[in-house]
């Protein structure tokens, strides 16, 4: 996990619950990440809070929102690589699974 500050809690969904947002100066750790769409960029899950069914379509905060430490910054980049990797691997194995 990548440790994260909050730096933007604006603009907060109505479909999101208060205590499922996030704080201005808060610390979070982001625990995957992704490129969401129709915005096409880089968005996180956080360890901290769990975006479920009750918040849909929102399930991960955009990364706009949240600042790093220059170590931070490093993990990030480890982290995104990892989550490709595993995406990649998955839709690999869905292209040799036969759905029946």
């Amino acid at each position: 996990m990548v440790k994260c500050i909050c730096i933007n809690d604006s603009s907060k969904p109505k479909k999101i619950p208060a205590e499922k947002w996030i704080e201005k100066g808060k610390e979070y750790h982001v625990s995957y990440t992704l490129m969401v769409l129709p915005q096409k960029q880089l968005a996180f899950e956080l360890h901290e809070i769990e975006l479920d069914e009750s918040c849909f379509p929102y399930s991960f905060f955009l990364a706009d929102r949240f600042a790093f430490t220059e170590e931070g910054l490093k993990q990030l980049s480890e982290l995104i690589k990892d989550c490709t990797e595993i995406d990649m691997s998955i839709k690999e194995l869905m292209k040799q699974t036969i759905l029946q």
